[in-house]
């Protein structure tokens, strides 16, 4: 059995956070990412201490697809 807690709450205490490369650094629209076993986490660079969006490995590599597939309007 796995603890459903851990996977909805990972820890990211050791996470290597970088700033996402297509930020807009000049302007403070900046997202830093990391990555942690099999999840990506996102976060405001201007907040790193407020909420984190957490994806699968697989769910983040399709977003990001998405994305510059131009199927969200960003």
């Amino acid at each position: 059995m796995t603890d459903s807690s851990s996977s909805l709450h990972p820890n990211l205490d050791g996470a290597v956070w970088r700033k996402a490369r297509r930020s807009q650094g000049s302007t403070g629209n900046c997202v830093e990412v990391a990555r942690a076993a099999d999840i990506v986490a996102v976060r405001d660079s201007k907040d790193p201490h407020g909420p984190v969006l957490i994806l699968s490995l697989a769910a983040a590599c399709r977003t990001a697809v998405a994305i510059k597939r131009g199927d969200h309007d960003l």
